[in-house]
């Protein structure tokens, strides 16, 4: 699938899952910039596979990740939000991926208001992204995912809504720390 058409699909699964029946969600207002929501304790999840190419998007309050959302106010706030840093910057292991896959990063990228200099991050409900760009060149072996490690990094994780595309197509399914595992 050709990268634009891949991004398409993305896209398309997110505006899907916006649509899904939303339960109560804090909302924030900056700048008079569009409401942006989340609910604590539930992350989102964009997957897709195509070939040797494994792409990850990961979307969660940071209160979820770091324990607080506000802009770190003191040094072991400052030590936390780097330790949360330091794991999403190792997604080999954070999401599962079988060794046998030979899987390797070849682009990612952090976003969040928590990530910026001191002073940037005032806002109350804030969210932090991560985005991933797999190459795996035993992709046959990449079967699956076990998200284990992330609900036991980040216990405050409860739910993560996935949506993913495979070789079988489209999926949307819930994952807990009870159900950590997902195929593709």
């Amino acid at each position: 699938m050709p990268r634009p058409l891949l991004a398409l699909s993305l896209l398309l699964l997110t505006a899907g899952l916006a649509r899904a029946e939303e339960p109560h969600r804090h909302s924030e207002h900056a700048h008079g910039e569009a409401l942006a929501a989340h609910e604590h304790g539930i992350a989102q999840l964009n997957l897709a596979l195509d070939g040797e190419i494994l792409e990850i998007e990961f979307a969660s309050p940071a209160t979820n990740l770091v324990g607080f959302e506000h802009a770190a106010r003191n040094d072991a706030e400052r030590a936390r939000v780097a330790e949360v840093r330091a794991r999403l910057e190792q997604p080999l292991d954070l999401f599962g991926v079988p060794s046998a896959a030979r899987c390797r990063v070849r682009e990612h990228s952090l976003h969040g208001a928590l990530f910026e200099p001191a002073g940037a991050g005032g806002q109350e409900h804030s969210e932090i992204e991560a985005r991933y760009r797999l190459q795996c060149s035993a992709a046959d072996a990449l079967q699956g995912l076990n998200l284990a490690a992330l609900f036991g990094t980040f216990p405050a994780t409860q739910k993560i809504q996935v949506q993913l595309i495979g070789p079988r197509g489209q999926q949307g399914l819930e994952l807990s720390p009870e159900r950590s595992g997902l195929t593709f």
